[in-house]
């Protein structure tokens, strides 16, 4: 076993993930496992069936990544886009991420992750 392989975590099946975040945790551990060539679309159209799953199932799990849902939203100011996309998320990031020279998966991220420590310690308006 490699010094690497030592230090990542085990792989957890879908029965042990709790919600969307978990998945995405997985996502980013072993990405060309979970989306075809590394594409955002493709990571959109699985985000899309778990959120059509909780519906189904009648679970009640908040779900940011819908087109025009909390993500998508705080994205557009992120990207420098005064209006949102109607091409979505996964397609401006990528556009993005080409631009700058990152791998997409890799943009998304730390988009991700700046997000979830915007939503889970907000700051106060009034100290800017």
């Amino acid at each position: 076993m490699t010094e690497v392989e030592k230090g990542r975590r085990a792989f957890r099946t879908p029965s042990e993930l709790h919600d969307v975040y978990e998945l995405l945790d997985e996502v980013r551990l072993r990405p060309s496992m979970w989306v075809r060539r590394g594409s955002l679309q493709h990571l959109y159209s699985m985000l899309v069936g778990y959120a059509i799953a909780l519906e189904i199932h009648g679970i009640d799990e908040s779900f940011d990544f819908g087109n025009g849902g909390p993500f998508a939203e705080w994205l557009w100011p992120r990207l420098g886009m005064s209006y949102p996309s109607a091409l979505g998320w996964a397609v401006e990031i990528e556009n993005a991420a080409e631009k700058s020279g990152t791998p997409a998966m890799e943009l998304f991220s730390t988009l991700l992750d700046e997000f979830r420590a915007e939503r889970d310690h907000p700051q106060d308006p009034a100290a800017k």
